[in-house]
């Protein structure tokens, strides 16, 4: 036996006198074994307690569901298998040697002998083993207590999760209604002529969406048109344009001038939510049928294109500020007379803006090709070509914001049926 094992156990067990450690050290076995060699098997029964004189040993547990957590990695003047020494416990985890070790065994029989021989020396050395188990006990006790904790929390995460999951629930269900209704407000008959045509389609982005349009039959000769786009894409935006389509309704009854509908409507939405930060764009124009006469307005929006027979697509001419948010506001009326074969191509910013996959955005320049490759087509006919190219071009792009359309048709007689008027 080396003389040095006596200073090993003299740094473990601090408590014995010389004659005790050397009672040890020449009962303890010193053993040497090669790396990877499992030395505790876990949930074997064993009785051999292990002092580390050289090398290193992990510590290992099997989990429940096959995998492997890793304790401990012991080096020399530390220990393992003390309980092993006292009852018929199964080892709770696995101890293998990771290099080249060297330790000092002392077996359960050797300590029975120790028992008999040297009460003094076993009482001292169980008290140490008891010492040591209290020590394991509150490690224990403080892992239990921090995975409780760390248990508690992610018990709290989960609620608040749960919370979160209902509430979008409950969002997604408030749109799902508020979308219902929003679509239940559009026109699901536009006005029907012998000498004019309307056609119109909208996309939301979302579920809810700010744009709306409309064609309102104001008398025999008169027809509006509206198409508008509350600056939102929320709740609060299907909100507004509840009240802004209304306060068109309203307000078109009153008058035959664009600019002062449109006033109106400005001071309306101003009136209804003084502190808000939401406006509408619009285009809103009155027809008459007699005289193809059509008087706009132009309020931040995106001026309509026409296509005319000869001449191509044409931009209409228009300027204005948006209405709502800012008292102030002053609207210019412009007009032009439509045609036989016209087609006016009212839209939203949802049609130019509209990006593919690489974010490039679809532009006028091919809304206008568009057009001009469907000079012949009804209106209706134009609303599925344009939308069926937009969402060509969207690719799995999701859409960046509503897509609308209304288009209004002159139409072309060829003197068989003379226009009404």
């Amino acid at each position: 036996m080396k003389t040095g094992t006596t200073s090993i156990f003299k740094s473990i067990f601090r408590e014995l006198d010389d004659t005790a450690l050397d009672t040890l050290r020449q009962v303890a076995e010193m053993q040497v074994y090669p790396p990877q060699y499992t030395l505790c098997i876990q949930g074997a029964v064993e009785h051999t307690f292990y002092i580390i004189v050289e090398g290193r040993v992990a510590i290992t547990q099997e989990l429940e569901d096959g995998q492997e957590r890793l304790l401990a990695v012991l080096g020399p003047r530390e220990y393992f298998g003390e309980l092993g020494l006292m009852d018929d416990t199964p080892r709770i985890a696995n101890c293998v040697t990771i290099t080249q070790v060297t330790v000092l065994e002392i077996t359960e029989e050797v300590f029975d002998t120790v028992l008999s021989n040297s009460p003094s020396v076993a009482y001292t050395l169980m008290r140490h083993v008891l010492d040591m188990l209290r020590s394991n006990d509150r490690l224990a006790i403080v892992d239990l207590t921090t995975k409780n904790q760390e248990l508690s929390e992610a018990y709290t995460e989960l609620q608040a999760a749960q919370e979160e999951l209902v509430e979008k629930e409950r969002i997604e269900r408030e749109l799902e209604i508020a979308a219902t209704v929003q679509r239940t407000m559009m026109p699901t008959d536009l006005p029907d002529y012998s000498d004019y045509n309307f056609a119109a389609m909208i996309e939301p982005a979302r579920q809810v969406g700010g744009d709306f349009y409309d064609a309102i039959e104001l008398d025999k000769d008169n027809v509006a048109l509206l198409l508008a786009d509350v600056a939102d894409k929320s709740v609060q935006a299907a909100l507004f344009m509840a009240v802004a389509r209304t306060l068109f309704m309203v307000e078109s009854r009153r008058s035959l001038s664009p600019s002062e509908v449109a006033l109106a409507v400005h001071q309306g939405v101003i009136d209804i939510a003084p502190s808000a930060d939401i406006f509408v764009t619009a285009f809103y124009g009155v027809l008459d049928r007699s005289s193809g006469i059509l008087r706009y307005i132009v309020a931040g929006h995106e001026r309509p294109l026409l296509i005319r027979p000869g001449e191509g697509v044409l931009r209409l001419e228009g300027h204005g500020r948006f209405l709502g948010m800012i008292p102030m506001l002053e609207l210019e009326e412009f007009s032009i007379v439509l045609q036989p074969g016209d087609r006016l191509v009212l839209f939203s910013d949802g049609v130019p803006d509209a990006t593919d996959d690489s974010g490039a955005q679809y532009g006028y320049g091919r809304l206008t090709s568009i057009l001009e490759a469907n000079q012949s087509s009804t209106a209706q006919e134009l609303v599925d070509t344009l939308v069926a190219d937009v969402d060509r071009w969207n690719g799995t792009s999701p859409a960046f914001d509503d897509l609308t359309l209304l288009i209004l048709e002159s139409v072309d007689y060829d003197g068989s049926k003379p226009p009404t008027g």
